[in-house]
């Protein structure tokens, strides 16, 4: 048995790219709330099939340790933060 429960939140939205975007969001603003988040595991999939997962982000290792933060389709370098948060 594991100490781990997932929690799957379905959530709709018009097409593939709507839900990334939305997924996105969602991840980013819940990993501020719990470490226990995991945004680099989000998927999204059409309601009618389920069993065929779309990545949200690109969760790429990255040199020196962590994870690229960026959505999966992204054509600049992989980061730890996606660029419009860089920006101050």
């Amino acid at each position: 048995m594991t100490d781990r429960w997932v929690i799957h939140l379905p959530v709709t939205a018009p097409d593939l790219l709507r839900a990334r975007i939305f997924a996105r969001t969602a991840a980013r603003v819940l990993a501020r709330l719990s470490a226990r988040v995991e945004p680099g595991g989000v998927t999204v999939s059409a309601e009618d099939q389920q069993g065929v997962r779309h990545w949200v982000f690109c969760d790429r290792p990255l040199p020196g340790g962590g994870r690229c933060a960026q959505p999966v389709d992204h054509t600049s370098p992989c980061s730890r933060r996606a660029p419009w948060l860089n920006r101050r």
